[in-house]
């Protein structure tokens, strides 16, 4: 998944999110749907690696991860996606994250972004050679490829709202890197605005148009990537989209294709 946008602590129901899958388009997959028993987790499947990109748990704790473009390519020895749907087995997200530190010290995976949150804490892992940990104060975020963009609500003594990023250029394609990060600043700012009307509804329904609205740049069509197997198999782009939203009220919306030309279908919650 290539833009993850959410609001945590901001609406009544402490998560909204809107975020957009990026990834080889003959890659196989399957849609959102209850897994596992204890927890049982809703989450749709990579079916080439067996994981996940999304998703959250009964007990309510999201994890979502994101590709991260590094300064310098690194292999990984296990499917980032596994570790996703692993730690969707832990109940909080204290305890995901202990689970994420004690993989990442005994495993080797390729660079990523992953955001763990419940209702108590959310925190942000970046990964590559060396891996941090932030610990997300209430307020919007983005994370795409090349780092991540925010504007924080706290702390409560605060005269203004705090922004925040951490975008790099990559060593490979830094333009496309540059460009990027200016998409994701600019739906940070859309989804800022939107959280004026106080709604998770309406800041979802904002979260969707933006997703498809192609002057953002994260709907993606089919596009070379100049690996021969990808590209003859049809190529990149968005290959799904999803709208979660957890508190009280629990939706999950989900568009199996690049959101501009599917709809979103509800999936019903866990």
């Amino acid at each position: 998944m290539c833009t993850l946008a959410f609001a945590w602590q901001v609406f009544d129901d402490y998560l909204t999110v809107a975020a957009n899958r990026d990834e080889a388009l003959a890659r196989p997959s399957s849609p959102p749907t209850v897994r596992g028993e204890n927890p049982r987790v809703l989450a749709p499947r990579d079916e080439e690696a067996g994981g996940t990109w999304v998703g959250y748990n009964e007990h309510g704790t999201f994890v979502a991860l994101t590709n991260r473009w590094t300064r310098e390519p690194s292999e990984g020895d296990r499917s980032r996606g596994l570790l996703v749907r692993e730690t969707l087995d832990q109940p909080t997200t204290t305890e995901a994250v202990a689970f994420v530190r004690s993989e990442l010290a005994a495993r080797t995976y390729e660079p990523f972004h992953l955001v763990v949150a419940d209702a108590d804490r959310a925190v942000l892992f970046d990964h590559d050679t060396t891996t941090s940990e932030t610990r997300l104060a209430p307020g919007v975020y983005v994370v795409g490829n090349t780092g991540w963009c925010g504007e924080r609500w706290g702390p409560v003594d605060a005269t203004a709202r705090q922004r925040t990023e951490t975008f790099f250029e990559p060593g490979m394609r830094p333009e496309i890197g540059r460009q990027q990060a200016a998409n994701d600043r600019m739906v940070l700012d859309a989804l800022v605005e939107a959280t004026s009307a106080d709604e998770a509804d309406a800041w979802l329904d904002a979260g969707s148009e933006i997703l498809s609205d192609h002057d953002y740049g994260v709907c993606l069509h089919p596009t070379a990537t100049g690996v021969e197997e990808i590209d003859a198999a049809g190529g990149f782009g968005t290959k799904s989209s999803t709208l979660i939203r957890l508190g009280a009220t629990r939706t999950y919306r989900h568009a199996e294709g690049p959101p501009c030309e599917n709809a979103y279908q509800s999936v019903d919650p866990l």
